[in-house]
């Protein structure tokens, strides 16, 4: 994933924030909204992009815009920059492919270890039990 060209794509927008910052914040735009429409991307393969729609579903309007905010912080251009690091954090996340599982069976000595450890310790239980009356 190239950052410097995924930056052109992503367009920004300054709102005004309900966060820290006292009356100074109902006069600046402090929160920073950084939105990237995922389908009209150049950056991503069609693959890619099928796998990021599909794992931030949750996340992405339904024209495939995907919207993060930040109000964190009094300041816009902090806010801005920790919006676009959560930006490339979630991304990468999402085009990580999970590695498959591989099945495999316990050696023979594996198994005959367990067994061996698990009649010790059924002797062991079976000793602890008081003799029988009989």
């Amino acid at each position: 994933m190239d950052r410097k060209k995924l930056l052109k794509e992503i367009s920004f927008k300054a709102v005004t924030s309900s966060g820290p910052g006292g009356q100074h914040v109902n006069r600046t735009a402090s929160k920073a909204v950084v939105s990237f429409v995922i389908p009209t991307s150049q950056i991503f393969t069609a693959t890619e992009k099928q796998r990021l729609l599909e794992k931030l579903k949750h996340r992405v309007s339904q024209d495939g815009t995907l919207i993060i905010t930040s109000s964190e912080s009094r300041s816009q251009h902090r806010n801005k920059a920790s919006a676009i690091a959560r930006l490339f954090m979630l991304l990468e996340q999402s085009l990580r492919v999970a590695k498959t599982r591989k099945k495999f069976t316990p050696s023979k000595n594996a198994i005959e270890k367990r067994m061996v450890s698990k009649k010790k310790q059924a002797l062991k239980k079976a000793n602890r039990k008081p003799p029988s009356l009989e």
